[in-house]
């Protein structure tokens, strides 16, 4: 007689010794609906991203990035849930943590080397918000010398801030990556900040590396050594950043005046507008959708060579505040306005080069039909500034939720190669003034030397070399192929 199989437990009846078959188990209640209308999260949406802002520009644009971001997930200034719908909480958890008492907290870590920044940050808005532990600050400063940031101040504070960063990837269900926000031309945001992407590498190598940097301009300057510092950061950036979005003072500037149709732009003007563009950038990673919904699938689409990982971002309907009842918020006007030169956030000419991909972030109540017919038809028309070589290189993504005040909205990300020219002009000034050795005792009385220099200058030339190289490539050219040690031409 045939028994159906099944696991062995352990028979009462049969003596401690035997062993007996289970009794046939009851039956179950009926299963739950395969797709219930309440949200329930699956592990995928568990994928957290761990922020970590340097520096006293870092620090300001990141957290009015909090400042954003809570309030679009419905949490207050003390980390309680107070929204209404549940899309808000769907995916909370990439940027927050749920603490004991139904608290939200930040996964942010906050770096600075003197503690001015940090004390108005404990006095702001989102003072209490943040884990005390997270904040970590020198004493010194770092005198707006990169040497500084990354050799001696900095380094003596690295390790205790990397503990933070430890115990936050720690906490993590299935850390995907890290997102950093800093500044180019400083001392901390630029030495340290690139330092501690190092380090971060060297620990998490398989973990995403996002930065919004923002890049030093000439119109907009703090400091003559601007030059020095970007340089040897972007040197540092295209090793060991995965994806980084390019933010330009210049830009910046000049869309409060010309846009904005503000008179006298102030850095809290200028932060807000990065804030909205982090916030747009980061929708998909932080509310339910399919496309963008992670760093890694970020990289896939935007990065076509791992070097040429520098976005210019944008963000749509920026209008003055009296004119806005004038204008028509409809798809077509978002696409026009997006792919708008003076609506980009670094000072480069997309027109003056051409993009290898694009990806473009809608949200709000918007018709799919609508989008995919609008970008398919800014792409045939501006033909020439797309790259023909990569198929479909124009990715759209939308999410539901707007932002705060608006019907509808569109942030663009583009790699294009017109971000060359922002390179140039930075290594243009670095030149002239490497030439003449001007304050490079900064630099050397901390121990760099004066070949770190060369190599950095010389790398930021080649990365100028090769976004003009794909410029000018077309499908027809003769590529050559390096393959196991044998050079070949493609047919």
């Amino acid at each position: 007689m045939s028994r159906e199989r099944g696991p062995f437990v352990r028979g009462e009846s049969a003596g401690a010794s035997r062993w007996a078959w289970p009794t046939p188990p009851r039956p179950l209640a009926p299963s739950p609906p395969r797709f219930p209308s309440h949200p329930v999260l699956p592990f995928s949406t568990m994928r957290e991203i761990l922020h970590i802002q340097t520096g006293q520009c870092g620090n300001q644009i990141g957290t009015k990035f909090w400042e954003t971001i809570t309030e679009e997930h419905g949490i207050d200034g003390s980390g309680t849930y107070v929204g209404d719908n549940p899309l808000q909480l769907d995916k909370a958890n990439v940027y927050f943590t749920e603490a004991s008492n139904a608290k939200y907290v930040p996964r942010a870590v906050l770096v600075d080397l003197e503690p001015g920044t940090m004390d108005v940050i404990r006095s702001g808005p989102l003072g209490g918000l943040f884990r005390p532990d997270n904040i970590v600050f020198g004493q010194s400063g770092a005198g707006n010398n990169w040497a500084k940031g990354h050799y001696t101040e900095g380094a003596e504070l690295v390790d205790s801030v990397l503990d933070v960063v430890r115990k936050e990837a720690e906490a993590c269900d299935a850390l995907q990556g890290f997102q950093l926000t800093h500044s180019l031309g400083g001392g901390t945001g630029s030495g340290m900040g690139t330092l501690l992407i190092s380090k971060i590498r060297e620990e998490f190598p398989d973990r995403m590396m996002a930065t919004f940097s923002v890049v030093p301009s000439p119109k907009v300057s703090d400091t003559v050594v601007e030059p020095y510092n970007a340089t040897l950061s972007v040197h540092q950036l295209v090793e060991n950043s995965d994806e980084t979005f390019c933010i330009d003072n210049e830009a910046l500037y000049d869309i409060c005046f010309r846009t904005l149709k503000l008179t006298s732009p102030t850095h809290g003007d200028l932060n807000q507008l990065v804030s909205v563009v982090m916030s747009g950038i980061t929708t998909s990673l932080r509310f339910p959708g399919q496309l963008n919904s992670d760093l890694r699938k970020f990289a896939t689409n935007l990065v076509p060579f791992p070097r040429l990982h520098f976005f210019m971002v944008g963000f749509a309907p920026l209008t003055a505040k009296g004119s806005q009842s004038f204008r028509a918020v409809t798809v077509p006007e978002l696409a026009q306005q997006m792919f708008d030169a003076k609506n980009m956030m670094a000072a480069s000419d997309p027109r003056m080069g051409r993009y290898l991909t694009v990806a473009a972030l809608w949200r709000g109540k918007v018709s799919l039909r609508d989008v995919d017919d609008t970008m398919l038809a800014v792409q045939q028309k501006n033909a020439d500034h797309f790259v023909e070589w990569i198929p479909n290189n124009v990715q759209t993504a939308h999410c539901e939720i707007p932002p705060k005040g608006l019907k509808m909205a569109v942030t663009f990300i583009g790699n294009s190669t017109s971000i060359q020219t922002l390179f140039q002009r930075i290594n243009t000034q670095f030149s002239s003034m490497f030439r003449r050795r001007a304050f490079l005792h900064w630099y050397t009385g901390e121990g760099m030397d004066e070949m770190e220099f060369t190599e950095a200058e010389s790398n930021m030339q080649d990365l100028v070399a090769e976004y003009q190289q794909y410029q000018e490539a077309g499908v027809d050219d003769e590529e050559y192929i390096e393959e196991e040690g044998v050079e070949y031409a493609e047919e």
